[in-house]
């Protein structure tokens, strides 16, 4: 005998007294579903370019520059960099900003980083 789930609620719920529960669907995810919008709602991809730009910030700029300044903030899209030295902070500025960035889109991609700021202190 075949029994449809509605008869057999029906059963269950007349022996029991009580009706039946409705089982919820299953809402289970892979790992691989779940990360990513996880990531994306707690902010976390754009720390992680962060922390990935300050690694490579030395390689970048060359062992001169990285020791008199330090990128501090990715920010939508715009570096903070913070400067020791006002002619360090003009030459950067000035000269060698453009080329800096053209590193930077190059190895992390345009979307990840539109913009560098020099701040002096």
């Amino acid at each position: 005998m075949v029994m449809t789930a509605s008869l057999r609620a029906a059963v269950i719920a007349e022996w029991r007294g009580l009706p039946e529960k409705q089982l919820r669907p299953d809402r289970w995810q892979s790992p691989a579903e779940v990360i990513p919008k996880l990531i994306q709602r707690l902010g976390l991809r754009e720390r992680l370019h962060e922390t990935e730009v300050i690694d490579a910030w030395s390689r970048i700029v060359g062992e001169f520059i990285a020791a008199h300044s330090a990128p501090v903030a990715l920010r939508e899209g715009i570096l903070y960099v913070r400067v020791l030295q006002p002619a360090l902070h003009y030459e950067l500025e000035q000269i060698s900003k453009s080329e800096i960035l053209r590193k930077l889109k190059q190895r992390f991609g345009g979307k990840t980083i539109r913009d560098i700021r020099f701040r002096i202190g």
